[in-house]
């Protein structure tokens, strides 16, 4: 049975070869491909490198304060489209966000999620992302229900700023041990 990512890896596969164009880059491949705008596009940091390097990025549609965004900087629709070491990565680097929101905002809880395909959720189906949301007692209230509005006490700006500034910390800690 042929799926629709295996024909979207095989014409992204062609294209590398020369052969015909590539599904459209989503935001994700053009963050990836700029890191001169790391700051602009809210990407706090990036990990790995060559088919192994990812990056922690701020969701500019936020389910709730410090939500963050772990992809891989090559795009495949599924999960099963990266290789096992890739998929290693990508769960180091998610462990890694999820240790930089616990030290940055104290949540009470973590959601982590990967909405794969359309169908499923995901707001960038070419490239799949895993969502690292910081949960609250109460942060979800009758405004989000009654009037679908979703309250964000944090500027965009100022979370990105917060989290690396908390970043550099613990990697100058790391470096030092």
């Amino acid at each position: 049975m042929k799926l629709l990512s295996d024909d979207l890896k095989g014409k992204r596969e062609s294209a590398r070869a020369g052969q015909e164009s590539a599904p459209p880059d989503s935001f994700l491949d053009e963050y990836w491909r700029s890191p001169a705008d790391d700051e602009s596009n809210h990407v706090i940091a990036r990990l790995g490198s060559g088919d192994a390097g990812g990056m922690i990025l701020l969701n500019r549609y936020p389910y709730a304060n410090g939500h963050l965004l772990v992809a891989m900087g090559d795009g495949r629709a599924r999960l099963l489209d990266y290789t096992p070491e890739q998929r290693a990565a990508l769960w180091s680097i998610v462990d890694r966000a999820v240790g930089l929101v616990e030290a940055t905002l104290n949540p009470q809880g973590v959601n982590i999620g990967v909405n794969q395909g359309q169908a499923a959720g995901a707001g960038v189906p070419t490239h799949l992302h895993v969502h690292v949301i910081p949960r609250w007692m109460g942060d979800v209230n009758f405004i989000d229900t009654v009037g679908k509005i979703r309250v964000i006490p944090s500027a965009l700006d100022e979370m990105a700023a917060r989290f690396r500034e908390v970043w550099s910390a613990i990697e100058l800690s790391n470096t030092n041990s």
